[in-house]
């Protein structure tokens, strides 16, 4: 495939890498150093949106003709100081993207983990690859990043419409939260799925002794 990304910082280093060494073809471009729209238009089949949130909507609606009925990845995070939402009361990160860039089909992706996790080959803990959740309402771009995610060797996980990226941009800023101000494991916040929904966990077998 052929990958835009929009910006050149850690986010768009470490998967633009990990998507070139699957062989897809990418480009980057960054605002200080240019190549915006040659990076845009060079992703026919997507564009990582890679810049910091506070300039992501500039970025995009300057683009929006070339970024027209292309699959549009936003990765951002709209945490503010405090690890606050900077869009609490109002639209999503992602759906003010998407209303800049209006022909575009946008998917939330990508922003629940620090750059360097994005640098593992593959990201599997524990012997379980690491699940990114996915937001978006064009079936055809949902499938193109489905792709790209498990080019990283970890599972896509259906997290609804654009409707509820901002779901996941607020779990962003809780666990970041949690890593960065209390240095917690906030993946032990979460029950292992078979304690989920009230379902009693299965009873172990104990083992069978000698006979």
């Amino acid at each position: 495939m052929r990958i835009g990304i929009l910006g050149t910082g850690g986010m768009a280093d470490a998967l633009g890498t990990q998507w070139a060494r699957a062989g897809h073809e990418v480009r980057a471009g960054g605002r200080r150093s240019g190549g915006l729209r040659e990076a845009a238009e060079h992703g026919t089949d997507a564009v990582l949106l890679a810049v910091p949130y506070e300039a992501a909507v500039d970025v995009v609606a300057g683009l929006a003709e070339t970024l027209r009925g292309r699959t549009l990845i936003d990765c951002t995070n709209p945490v503010g100081p405090g690890f606050t939402l900077r869009t609490a009361g109002g639209p999503s990160a992602a759906e003010r993207i998407a209303a800049a860039a209006p022909a575009a089909h946008v998917v939330k992706a990508f922003n629940l983990c620090h750059v360097d996790v994005w640098r593992l080959t593959p990201p599997v803990f524990d012997g379980r690859p690491l699940a990114v959740p996915l937001c978006g309402d064009d079936e055809g771009a949902l499938a193109v990043v489905r792709r790209l995610v498990r080019d990283l060797g970890c599972e896509p996980l259906n997290a609804g419409g654009l409707d509820r990226a901002g779901l996941v941009e607020a779990t962003a800023a809780l666990l970041i939260g949690l890593w960065v101000g209390e240095g917690a494991d906030a993946q032990a916040i979460a029950p292992p799925v078979a304690y989920s929904g009230g379902r009693a966990a299965p009873t172990p077998v104990p083992p069978e002794g000698p006979s």
